[in-house]
């Protein structure tokens, strides 16, 4: 059986580059704001979450509240989408859901569902890397970096604690 051969796309100090880079464009797009939201997919999502929080505690001028979203990734529909903060704290917040990768853009259109049946200032879409094969309306305003592959090869992101951080394509 042949292994599955894997290229490497980012390494840690790339993706750490990355983080601190969207961290700076989030802040200048939300200047003047009291109070963000940082909601990340679980968990490679929340990950991600976690690390842009940690740049934007350094210089944001405004408090950061992070959350976490748990849905079934292929399975968004049949999932209740679970959050570790009441849905009703959005509202006039500007909300940022997070994600390790944006493929289709369903994940991403599911996880924004529950914030919509409040009012939230703005909803902003995070994410590490962004494959560009869109077939729902979505499109992330914060991206690490954008990948034209094809259908058939797989993106591979890992993050976390206690692991080589680093992105794969296969």
């Amino acid at each position: 059986m042949d292994a599955i051969k894997r290229s490497l796309i980012l390494d840690q100090d790339d993706i750490n580059r990355k983080i601190e880079r969207i961290s700076y464009e989030i802040l200048e797009q939300n200047d003047g704001e009291q109070e963000i939201i940082l909601a990340g997919i679980r968990q490679k999502g929340f990950v991600f979450a976690q690390r842009l929080e940690s740049y934007l505690r350094q210089t944001a001028n405004f408090s950061v509240i992070l959350t976490d979203l748990q849905l079934q990734k292929h399975n968004p529909v049949v999932s209740e989408i679970l959050m570790g903060i009441d849905p009703s704290s959005v509202n006039n917040k500007v909300v940022i859901v997070c994600d390790d990768v944006a493929n289709t853009g369903k994940t991403l259109l599911y996880a924004m569902k529950p914030f919509l049946d409040f009012a939230p200032k703005r909803i902003q879409i995070a994410v590490l890397i962004d494959r560009q094969h869109k077939i729902y309306p979505v499109s992330p305003d914060f991206v690490g970096l954008s990948l034209s592959t094809n259908m058939q090869e797989h993106i591979t992101v890992e993050i976390g604690t206690g692991m080589e951080e680093a992105v794969y394509l296969s």
